[in-house]
């Protein structure tokens, strides 16, 4: 392989690499922003069970209140029946009586079922308190994370920076305009062949592009226009390919564009 070629693709698997870290970079943000999302639905959580079981308090308060409305009811009617005169009057209050115990037993009866709800809104309130303590901890521990992670891309990102820059500095202008403007409109400048092959658009390469390929030279992919290679050292040649037809004139196929053209 020719040195500006190498040096080429050497410029590339630094820029693809420093493609890679910005864009985890730019992740990081949202793992807090994760960790920060279940902290608030495990607060708000919390804060649901809490809001039901005020409410079931302040449901009992009514309730005894209402049962100890219908218990005085009810002892002032007995307290009647000893003054009675006649079996109707005895009959109406007995019948009061009856009404104000019923309706104690069913207030008693809700304010149980309450005080039930109660115990399971406590065990959930427990359970969502504790839920609140080890989200609050992921979010530490996750910020902690993406503090340290950020620091060792920046390390990663600076000593590429120094590569990157001494590339740069070694590759002939023409060359280096050519890789940003295809960088720029490809994202990658620079693809290897192989099989006949253009790695970067998987597009098959004519086969006297593919002879001067295997000679050292640096072509452009008819397809997608990256500067096309082919690297001895990763796979043997193939078998040559068989020699392009003349054309419908008699004159031979015209010869590939060079990548530098």
């Amino acid at each position: 392989m020719q040195a500006h070629v190498e040096q080429l693709v050497k410029l590339q698997e630094v820029e693809t690499e420093r493609g890679r870290l910005v864009k985890e970079q730019r992740a990081l943000p949202a793992e807090i922003a994760e960790a920060e999302t279940a902290l608030g639905a495990a607060q708000a959580h919390v804060s649901e069970v809490s809001d039901g079981l005020a409410r079931e308090e302040a449901l009992r308060t009514r309730l005894e209140r209402k049962a100890q409305e219908h218990r005085q009811k009810a002892a002032r009617y007995r307290a009647q029946l000893d003054t009675v005169t006649t079996t109707a009057q005895a009959d109406a209050i007995e019948h009061e009586v009856r009404f104000a115990e019923s309706e104690l037993q069913r207030l008693e009866d809700e304010e149980f079922a309450s005080l039930e709800r109660t115990e399971a809104l406590e065990a959930a309130l427990a359970a969502a308190r504790a839920q609140v303590e080890d989200c609050a901890l992921a979010v530490e521990r996750t910020r902690e994370r993406v503090a340290e992670r950020q620091k060792e891309f920046a390390a990663q990102q600076a000593d590429l920076d120094v590569q990157r820059s001494a590339l740069r500095q070694a590759i002939e202008p023409e060359w280096l305009t050519r890789f940003d403007r295809l960088a720029s409109s490809r994202g990658t400048a620079i693809a290897r062949a192989d099989n006949q092959q253009c790695m970067g658009c998987r597009m098959g390469v004519r086969p006297q592009v593919w002879n001067q390929l295997r000679e050292g030279e640096l072509l452009a992919c008819d397809s997608c226009g990256r500067m096309l290679y082919w690297d001895p050292t990763i796979a043997a040649a193939p078998k040559a390919p068989q020699t392009e037809a003349a054309g419908s004139d008699g004159h031979a196929v015209r010869k590939p564009r060079r990548a530098g053209a």
